[in-house]
């Protein structure tokens, strides 16, 4: 029986995966605290949430946010786990390690590292060069740069935000599947700032929801991997660019050992979500996004023995041994 008397404050209960991080260690008998600026958020309405503490951390500067977590910590009056759930967080608690550990246990990562890693951009140049496949990428400049590109690519393509949080605050979306130059050019006008280049075309990789793979591994202080399991999307949403809405887990040895070779190389630790897409023209898994966080689709990864990334991070971080894990291949989740 582990000891779950450590506390976890979450950030940002908004959607279902906070609803299913508040629930999975609720469930353990964990006290769990929830920061979120609507009282009315999935994850705080959880019987699970001992208390919600409402702040808005898009609406405070990041020296605000802090002090307010310090705050935190102080009124709970013990080190409690920080676990965040959105890309922004994922940069910004690293940032602050120092200030923050006085009150707070979450991995020690270089802010560098999550920085790149957030990016598609400097994700894209990190897994060129450790010799991971992805697909192929252009970051246009300006609207010249991709007139020029045009007649260098093969459509369709994805076209997508370096920061994707970013454009979906834009213009509502974070990628879309472009057809033809003049449906590329038209977009490109509407989502880009000329300001702030954020966005990039990437090479379409033919198939369905099912050719995209995920992994969800849970990496200590040694970067060595405690956890892990391999699935796929069966569906997503919005449909062809969105989040798993129905996924499947099946073991993938490829997948599995290329990412945990990949995060060891880095010197990565914590939760990680990653996503590959299978491209039947070569044979490849090609990696698309790496997530430095817990990913919505994490439910989907529970073994056997009720482990999933979350509960793995948890019984690690308080110095408890994480048990080894098989999972049922088969297992399906679908969002509620």
């Amino acid at each position: 029986i582990p000891d779950t008397s450590t506390p976890v404050v979450v950030l940002k209960l908004f959607h279902h995966l906070s609803l299913g991080l508040v629930r999975t260690l609720g469930r353990l008998g964990v006290p769990v605290y929830g920061i979120d600026p609507n009282p009315w958020a999935p994850g705080i309405k959880s019987r699970y949430c001992r208390e919600s503490l409402l702040w808005d951390i898009d609406g405070h500067s990041e020296f605000e946010n802090i002090e307010f977590l310090k705050s935190v910590g102080k009124q709970i009056g013990r080190r409690s786990i920080l676990i965040h759930t959105c890309d922004d967080m994922a940069q910004l608690l690293p940032r602050h390690y120092d200030v923050l550990k006085e009150w707070f246990i979450f991995p020690a990562m270089p802010a560098q590292l999550v920085h790149s890693l957030s990016s598609k951009k400097e994700m894209y140049f990190l897994a060129k060069e450790h010799n991971v496949p992805t697909a192929e990428t252009l970051f246009p400049a300006s609207r010249e740069d991709v007139v020029r590109f045009i007649n260098t690519v093969t459509f369709p393509v994805m076209l997508k935000g370096i920061d994707g949080e970013l454009l979906q605050a834009r213009v509502g979306r974070k990628m879309a599947i472009v057809h033809n130059a003049e449906e590329l050019l038209s977009l490109y006008e509407r989502y880009e700032d000329p300001e702030h280049p954020n966005l990039m075309l990437q090479e379409y990789i033919p198939g369905g929801d099912d050719t995209v793979w995920m992994f969800n591994g849970y990496f200590n202080a040694d970067s060595d991997c405690l956890f892990a399991v391999t699935g796929k999307k069966i569906r997503q949403a919005p449909v062809y660019t969105g989040y798993t809405s129905l996924g499947i887990c099946l073991h993938n040895e490829v997948v599995k050992k290329r990412t945990i070779d990949f995060m060891k190389r880095l010197g990565y630790k914590g939760i990680l979500d990653i996503g590959y897409r299978y491209d039947a023209r070569d044979g490849e898994y090609k990696v698309l996004d790496i997530n430095p966080r817990v990913g919505a689709t994490f439910r989907l990864f529970v073994a056997d023995n009720g482990m999933d990334v979350v509960r793995a991070a948890y019984l690690d971080l308080t110095g408890q041994k994480v048990p080894p894990s098989d999972f049922h291949e088969g297992r399906k989740w679908v969002v509620e």
